[in-house]
C-alpha cells in the first residue's frame, strides 16, 4: 500500500532495496548499474528506482539523513511493502588509526548509539543492535569473490554532526575508547532496530570519507569510487 512518504504501488518495490542516503545518489547507482529502471516513488524528491542487475530484481532508494529519517523510509519499507531486506550504502568518518585506511569499504558488524529512537519505537533499552547474520556472511562473501578487501567494525550511529567544540575535541576518545566504536555515521541504528522489531534482515556498507585522527578528507572524485565498490559488493549478493 501506498503512505504518505512513498507512491509504490504493490509490487514495485523488489526484496531487497539498497539504502544510500543521498535520493541523487540513488538514481545514480540504479542509472549505473540497472536494467530496465521505473521510477517508484518520487514525493519530497526522495527518489526511489526498481530495476535488474543481472536478470535479478532489485530496488535502490534514498533515506534522508539521520535516525528519523532512515527510520520512516525503512520501517514503511518493511512493514508496508513487504521488503525483506535493506542494505545501506553510506559514507562515515573514522575513529581509528589502525586496521582502516582513507577510502575503505567497511562492513557494518553492529550499531551504537546513544539515540533515544529505539527506546522510544519500542521500548528497546540497549545502545548496540547487530547487523543480520546472514547479510554479513553474503556481503563477506561478496566482496571476497570481487577481490575487494572489507574491515570490519562498530559504527557509532550519531544524532549529531556538528559538535561544540568541547565535545568534539573529546568525541574520538570517548566512543572509541568508551563504546568501541570504529566509525561514525547517522542511519545504521534505527535501520537495524527496525529489522528488528518487523523481523526482516539489514546491513550496512560504509565508505570512510574522512579519518578523524589524521584530518584527512576524501575528494568528491575520490567518495564516488568508492561507492561505486560498495554499490558493487551489494548488488553481488542477489
Amino acid at each position: 500500500m501506498s503512505t504518505e512518504h512513498n507512491s509504490a504501488r504493490p509490487g514495485e518495490i523488489a526484496k531487497t532495496v539498497l539504502m544510500p542516503g543521498d535520493p541523487l545518489r540513488a538514481k545514480f547507482f540504479a542509472e549505473t548499474f540497472l536494467e530496465d529502471v521505473h521510477l517508484f516513488n518520487s514525493i519530497r524528491n526522495m527518489y526511489g528506482f526498481t530495476g535488474k542487475y543481472k536478470g535479478k530484481p532489485v530496488s535502490i532508494m534514498g533515506s534522508g539523513m539521520g535516525i528519523c529519517s532512515i527510520g520512516i523510509y525503512s520501517y514503511e519499507l518493511f512493514k508496508f511493502f513487504d521488503v525483506d531486506n535493506i542494505i545501506r550504502l553510506g559514507t562515515c568518518g573514522c575513529y581509528k588509526d589502525e586496521n582502516f585506511e582513507l577510502l575503505d569499504t567497511v562492513l557494518v558488524k553492529d550499531a551504537f548509539s546513544l539515540s533515544t529512537y529505539a527506546k522510544e519505537q519500542s521500548g528497546f533499552e540497549g545502545n548496540v543492535i547487530p547487523a543480520d547474520p546472514g547479510l554479513l556472511d553474503k556481503l563477506r562473501a561478496s566482496a571476497k569473490a570481487l577481490g575487494y578487501p572489507l574491515p570490519e567494525g562498530r559504527t557509532h550511529s550519531s544524532d549529531v554532526i556538528y559538535y561544540e567544540k568541547e565535545q568534539d575535541e573529546r568525541k574520538v576518545t570517548r566512543y572509541r575508547d568508551e563504546f568501541g566504536c570504529d566509525i561514525i555515521e547517522c542511519e545504521c541504528f534505527a535501520l537495524f532496530h527496525n529489522a528488528r522489531v518487523t523481523g526482516k534482515h539489514a546491513g550496512g556498507l560504509m565508505s570512510i570519507v574522512d579519518l578523524e585522527t589524521r584530518d584527512l578528507h576524501s575528494t568528491a572524485e575520490e567518495r564516488e569510487r568508492g561507492n561505486l565498490r560498495m554499490c558493487e559488493i551489494a548488488l553481488e549478493i542477489l
